[in-house]
């Protein structure tokens, strides 16, 4: 009982903001659940889903438990929790990497069955974690003799020499990310022998140009920076006994304007070859902290209602044509012809007629 309600019953405390009209009373080790409507009915299988997963050692805690909601919320199969959440990719230091959402787990089962495979998403969905996971997998279980990670450095361009420092020092920085998940699931103190016996091969992507790729896997990381040469060029480098793993974020493209994405070229060209899966993650499968999830549905929010309006503010050429000219000459022959009219203005053009006015008064 006090696994599945969490320390405090913290998970209770989730289930009563969730769903209000649902009742929940604790006697002992027994749980009531009752009210009307959906609300109790999704309660009692949220409890169900906790209840499976701490019987199997999970720990059950505020962020498993909204994943549970958002699964219910959804109707997402019946008894999805245990597959999922019960699935444990690698064992390291002391804590398990596993999938979170239905979609995280339809990823990990595309790298298992197919050979390239592509992860695309916003940040947050666990795309290069859950590759990375894979590939350590893999070299743990001999299934390969190497792990090779490469990413665009300085977006696309590759434009080091403005950077202090050897050519080490330049693009370390821009291939952090992977010895940071790296660092999560291998001994640290390995890592640098590793890299030196060359099982483990972080570089830019520049440097996969002429290679072939044989007995490895090769996760190629924020590929939306890639043009479709640069990705051509990477796909075509795989070898026998490889798998390549490429994933990107297609809203968060750097490359130079006019240029095309090869993240996304690529989608049209390859979708529905055999043996090369798309997998496509989304607001939901963010596992970052809450408001990561909340940042990336406002921003697509934002970006549709701005199109909308930008679609909406164009005019069509014959509007233009219609709309009248304003210019600067235009107006100032205006503002003279309103002067040559106007008999106050003292232009020099009016000085008869304010004499014959003056001559006038004056008789």
């Amino acid at each position: 009982m006090v696994a599945s309600l969490g320390a405090h019953d913290e998970v209770l405390r989730i289930l009563e903001s969730v769903y209000p009209a649902a009742t929940l009373h604790v006697r002992g080790n027994e749980l009531s659940i009752g009210g009307a409507g959906p609300h109790a009915d999704k309660a009692l299988r949220v409890v169900q889903e906790a209840r499976t997963l701490a019987g199997k050692g999970t720990r059950v805690n505020p962020q498993l438990v909204e994943q549970l909601v958002r699964m219910v919320n959804e109707g997402q199969p019946a008894a999805p929790a245990g597959e999922i959440f019960g699935l444990n990719i690698l064992s390291s230091r002391g804590r398990s990497i596993r999938p979170k959402t239905v979609n995280q787990k339809t990823y990990v089962d595309a790298i298992d069955d197919h050979t390239v495979i592509f992860g695309i998403g916003p940040a947050g969905t666990g795309k290069t974690y859950l590759a990375m996971a894979k590939a350590v997998q893999a070299l743990q279980a001999k299934e390969v003799s190497r792990i090779i990670l490469t990413r665009p450095a300085v977006e696309a361009g590759e434009k080091l020499g403005f950077l202090p420092g050897t050519l080490t020092d330049k693009i370390d920085p821009y291939l952090r990310p992977l010895y940071d998940a790296l660092h999560d699931m291998i001994d640290p103190e390995s890592i640098p022998r590793l890299i030196a016996a060359g099982t483990i091969e972080v570089a830019p992507l520049a440097y996969m140009r002429g290679r072939t790729l044989n007995d490895a896997f090769i996760i190629l990381d924020e590929a939306q920076n890639t043009t479709p040469e640069q990705m051509k060029m990477f796909l075509t480098r795989l070898g026998f006994g490889s798998k390549i793993v490429v994933t990107g974020d297609v809203t968060q493209v750097d490359l130079p304007g006019g240029t095309s994405s090869g993240l996304r070229v690529v989608t049209d060209i390859l979708r529905g070859v055999e043996d090369i899966a798309f997998c496509e993650l989304s607001a939901s499968d963010v596992v970052r902290h809450r408001l990561v999830s909340d940042i990336v549905t406002a921003y697509e929010v934002w970006g549709n209602e701005h199109d909308d309006a930008a679609g909406q503010s164009r005019r069509s050429p014959s509007d233009r044509r219609r709309a009248p000219r304003r210019s600067a000459a235009g107006t100032r022959a205006d503002d003279g012809a309103r002067t040559t009219r106007n008999p106050a203005d003292g232009a020099p053009g009016n000085e008869a007629a304010d004499g014959a006015a003056t001559e006038r008064k004056g008789a």
